[in-house]
């Protein structure tokens, strides 16, 4: 018998069905009274009752054919009920009318029943309608967004407003509003969620239509709607955009079938009782054996049967596959009857009983099916079980979900099968990274976690820095016991998620098998390959959201890959004794040049990859022993220039063929398949680009030191084992090892790879998905604080106010009902994805990058190939395991957590400033990390650790001048150093924000003052040693304060002037913001100088240097120029403060005051006597002096008179002695010792100052006298003004000529005096 398939004729394994009474002596066959006993055993009939041996017919090979059609006959009856049936129209085969029936754009999938919205409102039908009859369909619903679900009579319009319900004669149920529409709406039912199932009925005999939510009736919700004459009714959804769903119409068992109700499409009734009878006969052959010794039969567990060769149940099985193999071809019959056998299997026996079972039943459909029907078998097989385990509703004990995946395991424990389903099916077809995944209950009283955690609790104060900052000590009893019961809770919870967790570890030990390569590749390669290209996917797909892969399955899948690999890993040092333990692993840096592995287009430390391998092509040779062919680089050099045309013409060479998907729309529009929100049905498209990964060739025979590969280009699909593992002569994966690294393997070239894309998943979505689900936690916080507050009102308010009381009553109750869900999904959060294991993976994750940085390090110019994502996991693993695992879990209970922090804190030290690393994102980020870094006490430590040198090259970095860089980065470093140390510099939330409540609590710039003495006297050394680096340096300060200040001046003007207008208007919020930084900048500009004038005073004192004196000036100038804006009397700044706008809380005058007080009180109060003389004569020299701006600091109007004690302050306004919480008696000293030298020095200077003449002023600043003359232009200024100007420009003010000298004026003047009286 042939069957054709595809357009391809196959020839069926067969055995011969007859034989006669010779050939049964010859071949084996037993003696007949046994054989008829053995087949009537096997083929009775259910439907009769057995007889007596001697009135039943005998049975053997040549009659059992007969026997077997009538015992698979099906009465006529439901052979006819297969087609039309009457009150029903359309197609026996029920599916979306993607060709007319339709409004919108939408996205169907390739079998024509899972839809996702790709626009506003599409709506969509089925191609049959019911007229007559009761009818049922069902809906998975895959998101749990806006959509209207129902039915539409054909003549019903819809656009991208109104959808099914929105018309007349139609009809819908919204689970996401929670409410039935028809024209007008009301509420009805309940809300749905992602995995559910929605029934919707019509019964049109009654004339009511009603929907049920997995499994329970929602109620009549429409009754006595349009029938009779031209009325039929078809099913239809109108959904919102990416919103997805997918229908069974009855092409698969209905997963809550109605009594009374039927599908719309008829299952195959007349193949099902075939495929049942059939299986009835096949579990019978798996329970008998038979004796032919002594002639009887031996009833036998299935899970102890063996197909021990006998030509008698040879002939037997293949009389029953004769049948039984093209029904499994079907998709309704492997559901129904396949699926259910196995799991039946699963759910009674042992997990080893099972397996075996499972394995012998697969051994046989491989034997007795030709390849392509168990191939198709498999394969709808595996979609249904994934099926089953993606939406089967969570139970306490999660009993569905694992026999699911024991029925994986044991599928995938078949090498033959698992090898099929891993090159053509987990990858390509399915969505198989789902089953790594374990949902969260979105309604905790339906997965029963009432009944595991009975009892709820919540903190009452949160940090995330580490534990609860209310010690468990001063809990009240009830409290402790509400707490402890709470925990036991979780502990069985987390107990029941482990189990699950353990399955899904050991599906990925099986697909990561290398031990099975008899007769072809092993798994870990096969999956290798895939793995690859699901990266890519991902990688290539960044910012479409359809064609990625969700963040919460990512998460999921990174555990349990994780776990998989280090028992691998750990596996393979036992036998190996020169490789590592998991615990050293990290990926050796030839792995990122030598091409062997693809990283698509992911950027390298260094730039392109084109780009490094012709700048470094020295480098490799010299190092690695690696040449670049030229035809590599001439490829590479026109990557740009065929990027437009390989789309089209890879899409010419390709074979035409049916389109992978159905497009819903007006017009024909080239849309890609969407793989991930898309596909409820759980079908996908090959979608993977054809990206080359440059490889290695193979060498064959041993190499000398000095000797060079040449590179060249191999597919992803091309490599061979020998690629990636290597052999004698050839190191695979780790050809081309630098000198630094050890000879000696790490462990097995494979596991590297997969390795390396365990970093790519958790830099592509997993630290995402980390800070998202933190949300749940902030949401328990803040019900909380909710409820607390709402109970002490009830303790304020008085009894005799009813009204008041009853509302409060009303709100604790609610706030206590949604503390108690919440509870219970944190609780289930935390076990899934903040629990102590999973940030163990997340903390060794953090150590693989870390040394993977180390080792690529030495490499020298090498470390460029490096991909950015590892120095981006190593800072993100670091802040996830900071920010996101606690309270419950603390970073520092880790093991080597501060050998830990001190390695990051020498990468970030090293790399921030790094010439080899030339991104401007991962620069910024390195920048950010390190900024953050020295914020909290623990990281700060971490980085004093550090070797001396890397801590003194870290200092020389940030004290580099601050343009051509992100300097505001920088001097928040260096403000870091210092906070804790300044002037009034000791506060961590601004005194004026005290009342007001942080949005996080846990932000760097929150945490309390923790300077480095270290650090800072480092910065001290350095601005000492070189007579270059203190000008440089502050000159770029003060340039950037300049900058800032002006900025922040220029835009409250702007907010002023808007703020007045009589019309209404607002202020762009992304105004404030920048407003409210450059105050921010001004003031850590200002306390960098701060530090600086208390480590170094002589660089401004010290007038033996030469830019000393230039220095004092512009700061003196600045410092004025800040204290005449901030202090002036209902000057623009008073008025912008007293606004108070939303963006602008930081801006007020107690930050900027107290910082311009610090380094006046350095340079007047504690410098040298000499010094406090030049820093007095410059201040007063400053044209912008006002002695009032000095006064206004202690709340004084005017100044005293000379000898008069201060007056008490007005307290109405500003004045330091207001802030006794901030600023100390010794401080508060200081300033009253300022004001009076200044006071005393101003009066001398004005009594002592000679009246110049304009003529002899300066025609820059027209504050001093002319003093310097620029040579050979002979232009004439001040010698602060040239000075501050060849700080940053050669040419003359007027006539912009190149100056080559500058003279004091007086010199010049009698030098040509002298010259014209010669």
């Amino acid at each position: 018998m042939a069957f054709k398939g595809a357009g391809v004729s196959f020839s069926r394994k067969s055995y011969r069905l007859t034989s006669d009474a010779e050939k049964s002596r010859v071949t084996g066959i037993v003696q007949e009274k046994l054989l008829n006993d053995y087949l009537h055993r096997i083929f009775s009939s259910p439907d009769h009752a057995p007889t007596a041996a001697t009135s039943r017919k005998s049975l053997n090979f040549q009659n059992l054919p007969e026997h077997l059609d009538q015992l698979l006959h099906v009465d006529n009856e439901d052979e006819e009920n297969q087609g039309q049936v009457e009150g029903r129209l359309g197609p026996s085969t029920v599916v979306l009318d993607h060709t007319s029936g339709f409004e919108g754009l939408l996205l169907v999938d390739d079998d024509l029943l899972g839809v996702i919205g790709h626009s506003n409102f599409g709506t969509i039908r089925s191609t049959t309608c019911v007229y007559k009859g009761k009818w049922v369909y069902e809906v998975l619903i895959s998101s749990q967004g806006l959509m209207q679900i129902g039915w539409c009579t054909i003549n019903c319009r819809f656009n991208q407003e109104e959808g099914v319900g929105d018309t007349h004669n139609s009809y819908a149920y919204d689970g996401n509003r929670v409410r039935k529409w028809n024209v007008t709406t009301t509420n009805y039912g309940k809300a749905w969620a992602a995995g559910d199932i929605v029934s919707c009925l019509i019964d049109l005999d009654d004339g009511t239509l009603s929907f049920c939510l997995n499994g329970v009736s929602l109620g009549t919700a429409f009754e006595n709607f349009s029938r009779g004459l031209g009325m039929a009714y078809f099913p239809a959804i109108s959904l919102s955009f990416k919103e997805s769903v997918a229908f069974n119409f009855g092409s698969r068992p209905l997963r809550y079938p109605v009594t009374g109700y039927r599908p719309l499409q008829d299952p195959p009734r007349a193949d099902l009782v075939r495929a049942q009878k059939l299986l009835g006969c096949f579990q019978a052959v798996l329970s008998v054996e038979l004796d032919p010794v002594e002639g009887r039969l031996v009833e036998k567990e299935s899970s102890h049967w063996q197909l021990q060769g006998q030509p008698t149940v040879l002939l037997t099985l293949t009389h029953i596959f004769h049948r039984f193999a093209p029904l499994l071809r079907k998709v309704y019959l492997v559901e129904a009857v396949l699926m259910n056998f196995l799991l039946g299997i699963v759910e009674v026996g042992t997990p080893t009983k099972a397996q075996s079972v499972v394995r012998q039943v697969l051994d046989l459909l491989w034997l007795f099916m030709e390849d392509y029907e168990v191939q198709d078998c498999l394969k709808q097989l595996m979609m249904s079980l994934l099926r089953l385990y993606r939406f089967s509703p969570i139970v306490p004990d999660l009993g569905l979900q694992i026999h699911h995946l024991r029925l994986t395991v044991a599928i995938l424990k078949h090498e033959k099968s698992r090898k099929f389903l891993l090159s053509n099916v987990l990858f390509d077809v399915l969505r198989s990274v789902v089953f790594f995944y374990i949902k969260s209950p979105l309604r905790v009283e339906e997965a029963g976690l009432q009944e595991l955690i009975p009892t709820t609790w919540w903190p009452h104060r949160s940090c995330r820095e580490g534990k609860e900052s209310k010690d468990v000590k001063d809990e009240s009893p009830e409290e402790r016991l509400r707490r402890r019961a709470y925990e036991r809770g979780c502990q069985r919870l987390k107990k029941r998620i482990e189990v699950v967790e353990e399955l899904q570890v050991q599906i990925l030990k099986l697909l990561l098998n290398n031990k099975d390569d008899n007769g072809g590749e092993a798994s870990r390669y096969i999956f290798l390959t895939k793995f690859r290209k699901f990266l890519q996917e991902n990688a290539s797909g960044r910012g479409n959201m359809p064609m990625l892969c969700p963040p919460e399955y990512m998460v999921c899948f990174l555990h349990r890959l994780i776990s998989a690999l280090r028992y691998y890993w750990d596996e393979y040092k036992a036998s190996n004794c020169r490789a590592s333990f998991s615990e050293e692993a990290y990926i050796p840096p030839q792995i990122f040049y030598n091409g062997k592995v693809d990283y698509f287009d992911l950027q390298r430390l260094g730039g392109l990859l084109s780009h490094l391998r012709k700048t470094l092509k020295d480098d490799l040779a010299s190092r690695a022993n690696i040449l670049i062919d030229p035809l590599e680089l001439q490829a590479a050099t026109m990557d740009d220039l065929d990027e437009d045309e390989e789309p089209a013409s890879a899409a010419a060479a390709a074979p035409p063929q049916r389109p992978m998907q159905a497009l819903a729309v007006g017009g024909a529009l080239p849309l890609p398949r969407p793989g991930w929100l898309s596909s409820p049905t759980l079908g996908r498209a090959n979608r993977f680009l054809s990206t080359a990964a440059v490889s290695l060739m193979t060498p064959r025979r041993p190499l000398s030191t000095s000797e060079k590969v040449k590179v060249r280009t191999l597919s992803a699909e091309q490599r061979t084992r020998e690629d990636i593992e290597g052999n004698h002569w050839n190191e695979g994966l780790l050809l081309g090892r630098p000198p630094e690294e050890p000879e000696q393997p790490l462990t097995e070239n494979s596991l590297l790879e997969v390795l390396d894309g365990v970093v790519i998943m958790y830099n592509l979505s997993v630290h995402q998905q980390l800070g998202k689900m933190v949300g749940v936690s902030d949401d328990v916080n803040e019900y909380a604080m909710a409820l607390r507050d709402t109970e002490d009102k009830l303790h304020r308010c008085p009894k005799w106010r009813k009204d008041i009381l009853a509302e409060l009553t009303k709100s604790q109750k609610v706030f206590s009902e949604k503390l108690d869900h919440l509870s219970r999904r944190l609780a289930w959060v935390h076990a899934t994805v903040y629990s102590q294991e999973k940030m163990l993976d997340i903390y060794w994750l953090l150590r693989v990058c870390l040394r993977t940085i180390e080792h690529g390090d030495r490499t020298g110019p090498l470390f460029a190939f490096m991909p950015e994502f590892y120095l981006s996991v190593a800072i993100n693993s670091y802040s996830a395991l900071k920010n996101y695992f606690g309270p419950v879990h603390s970073m520092e209970e880790l093991p080597g957590y501060e050998e830990t922090l001190t390695r990051l804190a020498a990468i970030l030290a090293k790399h921030f400033a790094d010439t080899r690393i030339v991104g401007t994102d991962i620069r910024d980020s390195l920048m950010q990390a390190l900024a953050s870094y020295v914020c909290y006490p623990h990281s700060l430590r971490a980085v004093e650790r550090i070797p001396e040198e890397q801590r003194i090259a870290m200092v020389r970095s940030l004290l580099a001048p601050y343009e051509q860089r992100p300097w505001a980065q920088t001097n928040w470093i260096l403000v870091r150093l210092w906070r804790g140390c300044g002037f009034g510099y000791r506060y961590t939330r601004l005194p004026h924000l005290l009342k007001t409540k942080p949005e996080d609590a846990n932000l760097p710039s929150l945490q309390k003052p923790c300077p480095s003495t270290l650090l800072q006297q480092h910065m001290a050394d350095l601005l000492r040693q070189g007579p270059d680096v203190a000008p440089s340096f502050l000159n770029s300060v003060l340039n950037q304060l300049n900058w800032a200040f002006s900025e922040f001046i220029g835009m409250i003007q702007e907010i002023q002037q808007a703020a007045e207008r009589l019309e209404r208007n607002f202020v762009d919020s992304r105004q404030l913001k920048v407003c409210a930084t450059c105050f921010d900048l001004s003031v850590s500009l200002l306390r960098v100088l701060e530090m600086t004038i208390t480590l170094v005073p002589e660089i401004f004192l010290d007038w033996a240097r030469p830019t000393s004196e230039m220095l004092l000036q512009r700061l003196a100038q600045l410092l004025n120029q800040v204290l005449n804006r901030v202090t002036a009397e209902r000057n623009l700044f008073d008025r912008v403060v007293t606004l108070r706008l939303p963006g602008l809380e930081s801006v007020d005058h107690y930050p900027i005051l107290v910082a311009v007080t610090g380094i006046l009180v350095r340079l007047l109060v504690h410098g040298p006597a000499s010094g406090k003389e030049r820093a007095t004569s410059v201040l007063l020299a400053d044209p912008c002096f006002q002695l009032r701006s000095i006064c206004y600091l202690l709340g004084q109007p005017e100044p005293p008179a000379p000898g008069t004690a201060l007056p008490a302050p007005d307290r109405k306004r500003f004045s330091l002695q207001s802030y006794t919480d901030y600023i100390s008696v010794e401080e508060l000293a200081q300033v009253e010792q300022m004001l009076a030298h200044l006071t005393s020095a101003s009066a001398q200077a004005a009594a002592a100052s000679l009246p110049t003449s304009e003529e002899d002023l300066c025609p820059i600043c027209y504050a001093h006298p002319i003093s310097a003359v620029f040579q050979p232009c002979g232009h004439k200024s001040c010698k602060a003004c040239i000075n501050q100007h060849l700080m940053n420009n050669k040419d003359c003010f007027f006539c912009k000529a190149t100056i080559e000298s500058v003279e004091d004026w007086e010199k010049a003047a009698n030098a040509s005096a002298t010259s014209s009286t010669t």
